[in-house]
């Protein structure tokens, strides 16, 4: 099975930086995974939103395929209990021989066109973090539902 997940804009806080680039090399130890980092839009200041969330979903969808499972990150997704995720997760396994894409959008969230082609959206919670931060705590989620898989001692519930 192959994974990957689709972010915008790079990790600027080194101290992130270096607990993704763990969490991502724990996570290629069970499937291919890759980390996809579009380029942040440009000379956003004045740009209405629409424009911005516009230009970044032709950004998304160029990296996607018809055959890939699109799950986005958006706040307004299903929440899902760490346990329920490794369930969907392994079933998404057995269920699709598609690529599994998980993307994190921009600050203003993901256009309609972005929304219309998703498979599926999740909430990683009710409360609002940074960006930089979302990707850590999705990796270490993947990490969790992984080890929860393959029955390993990681997960304690």
């Amino acid at each position: 099975m192959k994974i990957a997940l689709l972010q915008t804009g790079k990790t600027t806080d080194r101290n992130i930086a270096v607990l993704v680039d763990l969490y991502t090399n724990r996570i290629k130890k069970y499937s291919v995974f890759d980390v996809i980092t579009l380029p942040d839009i440009k000379n956003t200041k004045n740009m209405p939103v629409q424009e911005q969330k516009s230009k970044e979903a032709s950004r998304i969808i160029q990296f996607i395929t018809d055959d890939d499972y699109l799950i986005l990150l958006d706040e307004n997704g299903k929440e899902l209990r760490t346990l329920e995720f490794s369930k969907a997760l392994e079933k998404m396994f057995f269920l699709t021989n598609k690529r599994i894409v998980f993307v994190i959008g921009g600050p203003w969230g993901f256009s309609e066109a972005v929304y219309a082609r998703a498979d599926f959206k999740m909430s990683l919670s009710k409360m609002t973090f940074p960006h930089q931060l979302v990707r850590l705590l999705f990796l270490e989620q993947l990490y969790r539902a992984f080890t929860i898989i393959k029955g390993e001692p990681y997960h304690h519930e």
